[in-house]
């Protein structure tokens, strides 16, 4: 087999040897004042990396009239789009939270979590990790208050899933029975199979925006299962726009799922230049969301 060559490191450039190299690549920089102090604020790699996608050929130059101006625009979509999204993941997230940790705890007790009888798997990977978690935060007062003040120390589940992060509550969801994750699925309608794939990937998603991650023109590794209307309809799994028909079924207010519809309408309105067939989007999409 021949030998794979392997690339150098490129050296790091200075500001302005960043927008030089930009300018031989055809990008379009009308005001380079802006465009430094831009570069000054976010990284080169976060910025040119993502938001050039499919303005130019991989290692070509940019297709013409694509501007610096541009790609900020769509920076800056990605930075509001994630921050309307990501309140409502929040209520998702917290709900499910309460779901799981009443219905647990009611069944097996506040402390059936030691128990490995009452899931259908339960690795020591989880174990340890929720006494990672316990050791990390145990300075949070109500932490502290169980573990100083209740028989050994024990934190009860319904505590206990409040420093869980979102991915520790998914994983903990798919370990359980199947006839209790039916018992919890039912509070949204929907079979258990597919609350276990949409719980994973929002975790994902919720993890991106969590980091100031790229929603826009991306694609997704943990992809949900979506129901068949919404596949037939050509919605793709590995987008934006399939996470939000997850959440659509998902959310407890329907009246503040329809103000963020408006505002997500609103904000492309504001951003001609971001295309919402890489995200996933028909022309019909918020019909379909409603």
């Amino acid at each position: 087999m021949e030998e794979k060559i392997l690339k150098k490191q490129q050296p790091a450039l200075t500001v302005q040897e960043q927008i030089d190299n930009l300018k031989s690549l055809g990008l379009i920089i009308a005001d380079e004042a802006y465009a430094n102090a831009f570069l000054n604020d976010v990284s080169y790699f976060r910025f040119i990396k993502a938001y050039s996608l499919g303005l130019k050929p991989h290692n070509g130059n940019y297709h013409s009239e694509v501007s610096f101006e541009q790609l900020t625009a769509l920076y800056q979509f990605n930075t509001n789009l994630r921050n309307l999204l990501f309140p409502q993941i929040e209520k998702v997230e917290i709900n499910l939270r309460c779901k799981i940790a009443d219905y647990f705890s009611l069944k097996y007790g506040v402390l059936g979590y030691h128990d490995s009888q009452n899931f259908a798997s339960f690795p020591d990977k989880m174990i340890n990790e929720i006494n990672r978690e316990i050791k990390r935060n145990r300075q949070t007062p109500f932490i502290r208050n169980f573990q100083q003040n209740y028989e050994n120390g024990e934190i009860p589940f319904y505590a206990l899933v409040e420093i869980f992060s979102f991915g520790m509550l998914s994983k903990f969801y798919k370990n359980m029975k199947n006839c209790d994750k039916k018992k919890i699925a039912q509070n949204y309608n929907v079979p258990y199979t597919y609350l276990e794939s949409w719980f994973e990937s929002i975790s994902y998603v919720r993890n991106l925006c969590a980091h100031y991650g790229r929603l826009y023109n991306a694609r997704f590794t943990k992809k949900p299962r979506l129901f068949k209307q919404d596949s037939a309809r050509g919605i793709p799994n590995n987008c934006i726009m399939g996470t939000l028909i997850c959440l659509k079924y998902l959310l407890p207010n329907k009246c503040s799922w329809i103000e963020f519809i408006d505002s997500l309408e609103l904000l492309f309105e504001k951003c001609p230049y971001a295309k919402l067939s890489t995200m996933g989007f028909p022309d019909n999409w918020k019909e379909i969301l409603l």
